[in-house]
């Protein structure tokens, strides 16, 4: 029976987070096809919202000051703003590119944990990060360190999504205790929903109406919101509940392997030095998850049972 308390089923939902997040990249791809960033965001947001009303309205009694700041402090840095800063991220990089920067989210998780929590990691913590940083320099100036024009910007947005990735798992870890994975999606999704909707209908949706691929683009952004956000979510929320931080944000270590797949079916390329900045990066990851005998990471309860 499915039972995220059993460390297999842990591990399937790791695996299909990876692959649905993994797709996600490339969908937000097709939907700018025919939308504009700011549309694909907002439709991915809004449409998530209206999904999951229902369930929202059947556990509203369950807020109170604490968690309605902390459900939309989650829905603010979880989902709407970094739904938008990769939309425009991916008008400047490949959906492959973004999807290997995404496997920065543990590593800012466990540096906000440091930061916030006051979490004592490793030796081998450490050098994760530092490892991590060497990646993601790499890829976000392209090599090139002579000047500050070689800096991809695009790519230094996606990085600045994964940080909010990071906060955000700290603040369902520690702070939104006592809820259920599709109680804290449906939730943070009912502060932000609305603010999605204004955004989206303040837009010329005419162009987009007009395309020959709106239809496309369409059911890609619709795919986006169904599966990239609220059964994702639903799933990520619960494993973060009942194993860690860290190990849920660990699915970023097979993500990318799903993003260059679908990039590459799609015909994009990457370079040598992306290649290995991914692989720099992903080791550092891997490090930091690397839990030393004596230090807990997070000082997390143990919920993983075999």
């Amino acid at each position: 029976m499915f039972s995220l308390t059993k460390k297999r089923w842990q591990w399937a939902a790791l695996v299909l987070l990876a692959f649905i997040w993994g797709c996600s990249f490339i969908l937000m791809k097709k939907g700018l096809d025919a939308f504009t960033d700011v549309q694909v965001a907002a439709i991915r947001i809004f449409f998530a919202f209206v999904v999951l009303l229902p369930f929202s309205i059947r556990v509203i009694k369950k807020l109170n000051k604490h968690r309605s700041t902390f459900l939309f402090v989650s829905g603010l840095i979880g989902n709407l703003i970094p739904a938008f800063l990769f939309t425009y991220a991916e008008t400047g990089i490949s959906s492959s590119l973004a999807g290997i920067l995404n496997s920065l989210s543990p590593f800012f998780t466990l540096v906000v944990g440091i930061i916030v929590f006051k979490n004592r990691p490793g030796l081998m913590q450490y050098l994760g990060i530092f490892i991590g940083l060497v990646g993601a320099i790499l890829l976000v100036t392209n090599g090139d360190f002579s000047s500050v024009g070689a800096i991809n910007f695009y790519a230094l947005v996606v990085v600045f999504a994964t940080l909010l990735y990071g906060i955000n798992s700290n603040v369902i870890k520690f702070k939104l205790e006592g809820l259920t994975g599709i109680e804290i999606t449906s939730l943070a999704f009912m502060f932000v929903g609305p603010i999605a909707g204004v955004i989206l209908f303040s837009t010329d949706l005419s162009p987009a109406v007009n395309s020959p691929k709106f239809w496309s683009s369409l059911l890609a952004v619709l795919a986006l919101s169904i599966f990239g956000s609220v059964l994702s979510l639903f799933v990520y929320n619960n494993l973060i509940h009942r194993t860690s931080a860290i190990f849920a944000t660990s699915t970023t270590y097979i993500i990318p392997i799903f993003a260059l797949m679908w990039g590459i079916l799609d015909g994009e390329t990457l370079s040598g030095l992306q290649v290995v900045s991914m692989l720099v990066i992903i080791t550092g990851v891997y490090l930091v998850n690397v839990k030393s005998k004596k230090v807990k990471v997070l000082k997390e309860q143990s919920a993983v049972s075999s």
